[in-house]
């Protein structure tokens, strides 16, 4: 192949990952809750063959709420800041601000609701199994 037809193949493809990127943002936001904000940050294999450690920052609104849901995995949740409500299956309502913990056992029925006047952030980092669904909502 000569250099000048590999030189125009390369452009054209960074072109075609550049407009695929353009139109899959806009989906990916319409599929969060109004009030919501979930912000993929780093997602790696782990070496225990079938999982991987997913990290997610999630902003959420003054008076909205993420509803009931599960993970397949362990969820370890740092708050960054305002204040979050956590329903967690099995234990009373807990109220958190920044610099709190909590961890959420695999499989565990949960919820969040920002209580504060501030929008409410939290670093949520999920060791799950591979290949499934990273959140699954209960009814």
């Amino acid at each position: 192949m000569n250099s000048k037809l590999m030189t125009t193949t390369r452009v054209l493809a960074r072109i075609a990952v550049l407009v695929v990127s353009f139109l899959t943002i806009p989906s990916a936001e319409a599929q969060q809750p109004a009030g919501i904000m979930r912000t993929d940050l780093q997602r790696y294999d782990l070496s225990t063959g079938g999982r991987e450690a997913v990290q997610v920052r999630v902003d959420i609104a003054p008076g909205h709420a993420f509803g009931r849901h599960t993970h397949p995995g362990e969820e370890i949740i740092y708050v960054l800041a305002g204040t979050f409500q956590y329903d967690v299956e099995g234990k009373p309502p807990v109220t958190l601000k920044a610099g709190d913990v909590l961890f959420i056992p695999a499989g565990t029925v949960h919820a969040a609701k920002n209580v504060g006047n501030d929008t409410a952030s939290e670093l949520a980092t999920y060791i799950v199994e591979k290949d499934k669904p990273l959140l699954t909502l209960v009814k």
